[in-house]
């Protein structure tokens, strides 16, 4: 997985559709969030439970669940991992609930609920969400990360629902000027 880009002096909220926030940096195009992460890597999952329900082609881990793929990590309560089994066993989807915090050597993303699926190669939080780059913070109640694009999108959420109240926040730091 590459580094993830940080907020720079650059930084400039840019608009969406349907009451989105997308990044994007003036200078070198968007910010790369996730980008080249690399989706083949294995996956290496611990927890304190696994239940294996081979019929319905999925694994049920409980309890202190910690995900490792190249150097994305995910931490959360319970995790379902679906796989297809045709003589080679492949991952095809995570979900995870019980809080979800994804972390990479640049950010930090939490949600209520998580899901990565890998055909698609996108991940994303639900409810609660925060992302959070150096002291660069932003909250909603979605979050949608294309790992091919490495576009990221947090929306709001629906009017009264959460701490967002339908709303994207967030709170960006910015260099430290002198003169006037």
């Amino acid at each position: 997985m590459g580094k993830l880009s940080t907020f720079g002096t650059a930084l400039a909220l840019v608009a969406t559709t349907a009451g989105g926030v997308a990044f994007a940096q003036t200078q070198g195009g968007p910010v790369s969030a996730l980008k080249g992460h690399n989706s083949n890597a294995p996956i290496d999952v611990a927890s304190d439970r696994i239940e294996v329900q081979d019929r319905a082609d999925r694994a049920i881990f409980a309890g202190n669940v910690k995900v490792r793929q190249a150097e994305l990590t995910l931490d959360t309560e319970r995790l379902t991992l679906a796989y297809t089994n045709d003589g080679k066993l492949q991952i095809d989807r995570l979900d995870a609930s019980g809080g979800v915090t994804v972390r990479s050597p640049s950010e930090t993303a939490r949600g209520d609920f998580g899901i990565y699926d890998l055909n698609r190669r996108l991940i994303t939080l639900i409810g609660s969400v925060q992302l959070q780059r150096g002291d660069s913070r932003i909250s909603g109640g979605r979050m949608t990360i294309d790992l091919d694009s490495g576009r990221a999108v947090v929306d709001g959420g629906p009017r009264g629902v959460g701490e967002s109240g339908g709303r994207v926040m967030g709170r960006f730091t910015v260099p430290q000027r002198t003169g006037g």
